[in-house]
């Protein structure tokens, strides 16, 4: 019988697949690798052992941990709240809480979906939500749509949902935290934030409710009570919660990530209805950026779908619209991104409805963000003038000096020269001449911000990082530990003295390891796998390379030693000069010739 929930849920759940629901795993000899998520880099050095359980990067930031570590850090939430999430997807049942042991993030989570049922069962059950279900439903969603996006509708009530979410036992302030309600500031009451609206629920990764978006509808106009419909926005979304943040998800990415993978490519569109609306007609690798600027932190967590994105909303490529910065950050990441050209005055939603054959055609015929934006510069300066070519190389070239691939760049430039029918080192020049400012991600929670905190991890000294390869040489070689005399054994740290007798005694193929050695040598284990991965894929790309383990691992012992001799001179140095200052002599002496014995084995190490 498993003894707690967290070993019951460790016993349900495969890391690999825990992990791969987040991010883009492949296979690499036992193990799987992958772009780490938790920092920015060019090749992967995220590495999965499923044998083990553990995630570790051997990169920059050097984080690593089982399961519940991993939602943590990928989710930003409290061990608390991993082990509800990680619950939820086992099918673990996690004994009652008392509700004062509970998070305020817990407490937030489940204000949220109780607030989505209410509002779905308003727009079943109550007379103007019927009328809103009919006009989701005549926009052409179907019923299971609706159910499947959990669709809802907030009553033209001041404190409907308040009074509700109040009797199941949550306070006026923690709804007001959970972005559903408002505080007057005359009267000192709360409100209800959303009303007489159609009801969006936002989703985490993990599914869970953390927002909403409410839609006025059309027929409700003229009966919100005590305002006029001018003064009230068309479109409304919770504001910044400790559950929502707009600038890190995309609408609907909690259902289309595995086919995002699958087709090898996202499909981005504005709006909810959109969204729905594709998958409905089987595009079911499309999110909604909901009107804002493409984040880093958005396109980091797209990247590990796919490099590939769609466009399928108006774009000025002259202005210095949201939407541009967002592809242009999409640019600098280096995704390959293609446009979909909408019909004027239609969104997807509309072509959908009337026809998917149509939506389907368009996809089809996405064109090059290349050949978009010389299209779109084009149909709005004339190239035969003087004026019109400096503008349209004004357009252009910062947005080429955004392009991260020199091959696609250079294509640019020579594009850019034959249609302004100019010499192509003129555009050159020009583009030399160029400057741009880098788009960055905006908000505290940005990518960057992340990447900050991981490089604060304090670094291995040298003698650390020796004794950790000698260990790692040591399961990837076991005859090395033949080259490691009694002797050596005092020079190492307890931990690493520890651990190679242990191997010298039981052998490396043991399990039965000291439980404080236990993550120590699973992360080492992993470490000497990725490695020799890594190593195997070097020498079958450069034909005659091959690695000497035992001369690599005599290196490394020798470069230790030297290091240890040397921090034992200086510390002798600091005896001789303490000496010094009290006229011991006898111990002067003693010290130098101890000095002048650890400096021949320095020297003889360091000529061998």
């Amino acid at each position: 019988m498993l003894s707690s929930p967290i070993e019951e849920i460790r016993d349900r759940l495969d890391i690999v697949e825990v992990i791969g629901s987040y991010i883009k795993l492949q296979k690499a000899g036992a193990n799987y690798r992958a772009l780490c998520p938790f920092h920015s880099e060019k090749k992967p050095s995220f590495f999965v052992s499923p044998s083990r359980q553990i995630w570790h990067c051997f990169g920059a930031c050097g984080t690593g941990g089982d399961i519940f570590k991993f939602v943590m850090k990928i989710e930003g939430v409290e061990f608390g709240d991993a082990l509800r999430i990680l619950a939820q997807k086992a099918g673990v049942e996690l004994k009652r809480e008392d509700p004062k042991l509970k998070t305020e993030r817990q407490r937030l989570y489940e204000i949220s979906e109780l607030a989505c049922c209410f509002f779905e069962k308003q727009l079943k059950e109550s007379k103007t939500g019927k009328e809103a279900k009919k006009y989701l439903l005549d926009r052409g969603l179907k019923e299971e749509s609706i159910k499947k996006w959990r669709l809802g509708y907030a009553p033209d009530t001041w404190q409907g949902l308040s009074d509700f979410l109040v009797s199941k036992g949550y306070k006026r302030e923690e709804i007001e935290k959970g972005g559903l309600a408002l505080k007057s500031e005359r009267a000192g009451n709360y409100y209800d934030r959303f009303r007489a609206r159609i009801i969006f629920p936002i989703f985490n990764l993990s599914s869970q409710t953390v927002g909403f978006g409410g839609r006025i509808l059309e027929n409700q106009k003229s009966k919100i009570k005590n305002q006029k419909y001018d003064e009230v926005a068309k479109y409304m979304n919770s504001p910044g919660t400790l559950l929502y943040d707009k600038s890190r998800i995309l609408y609907g990415l909690d259902k289309a990530g595995a086919e995002i993978r699958k087709r090898d490519n996202c499909i981005l569109v504005e709006g909810y209805v959109d969204v729905i609306m594709s998958a409905q007609a089987g595009f079911k690798n499309v999110v909604a950026t909901s009107g804002t600027a493409l984040t880093n932190f958005q396109l980091k967590n797209l990247k590990r779908y796919s490099d590939n994105l769609l466009t399928a909303f108006d774009m000025d490529v002259a202005g210095d619209s949201a939407t541009k910065r967002g592809i242009d950050l999409a640019q600098t990441l280096g995704f390959n991104i293609k446009v979909v050209a909408m019909p004027e005055g239609s969104d997807p939603a509309d072509i959908v409805s009337q026809n998917p054959k149509d939506w389907e055609n368009l996809v089809q015929k996405a064109e090059s963000i290349h050949d978009f934006y010389f299209e779109n510069v084009l149909s709005k300066f004339d190239k035969n003038t003087l004026e019109g070519k400096k503008e349209i190389s004004k357009v252009l070239l910062p947005v080429i000096k955004k392009v991260p691939n020199r091959i696609e760049k250079s294509f640019w430039i020579q594009s850019l020269a034959k249609v302004l029918e100019i010499k192509e080192e003129d555009v050159l020049e020009e583009f030399q001449k160029t400057t741009y400012e880098p788009v960055r991600a905006r908000g505290p929670k940005g990518i960057e911000q992340m990447d900050q905190k991981t490089r604060a991890l304090p670094p291995k000294t040298r003698k650390e990082l020796l004794e950790e390869q000698l260990i790692i040489l040591v399961i990837k070689s076991p005859k090395n530990l033949d080259l490691i005399c009694e002797k050596d054994f005092e020079l190492f740290s307890s931990q690493t003295s520890q651990i190679l007798s242990y191997f010298k005694k039981e052998g490396l193929n043991s399990k039965d390891f000291p439980t404080e050695l236990n993550d120590l040598i699973n992360y080492l284990s992993l470490k000497a796998e990725a490695e020799s991965f890594l190593d195997k894929d070097l020498e079958s790309r450069k034909i005659g390379l091959k690695f000497d383990r035992e001369e690599e691992f005599k290196n490394c012992l020798r470069e230790f030693k030297v290091l240890v001799i040397k921090d034992k001179l200086g510390e002798i140095s600091k005896e001789i000069k303490k000496a010094e200052e009290e006229k011991d002599f006898n111990k002067i002496q003693k010290l130098i010739q101890e000095f002048n014995s650890f400096s021949k084995s320095r020297m003889d190490l360091e000529i061998a």
